[in-house]
């Protein structure tokens, strides 16, 4: 694998600023292949259960489907994701 599976650094850090979003909730999305903010705003509200549900397979466990938290982690990033891209193209129409 190359570098291109990991979140760059900078969305990283702005990753770890959401609430509930932890190292392993950032390699768990990269585990399903999502490694850009881009990527991530492009995901619908009903793609959420459907990540919980995959990173529950992934483990074997029903921990993160029945988790609220997990949920909220991963809708916070999503929100992020959206936020930090809808900010790009203000700044790209603006700059």
């Amino acid at each position: 694998m190359d570098g291109n599976n990991r979140f760059s650094p900078q969305e990283r850090a702005l990753l770890l600023g959401v609430k509930g979003v932890g190292p392993s909730v950032i390699g768990r999305l990269e585990q399903l292949g999502y490694h850009t903010l881009a990527g991530l705003a492009g995901l619908a509200e009903a793609d959420t259960t459907h990540i919980v549900q995959m990173v529950a397979s992934m483990l074997g466990s029903t921990c993160w489907q029945n988790s609220p938290q997990a949920r909220s982690a991963i809708d916070g990033a999503i929100a992020l994701a959206r936020a930090h891209l809808v900010a790009d193209a203000a700044k790209g129409v603006n700059g």
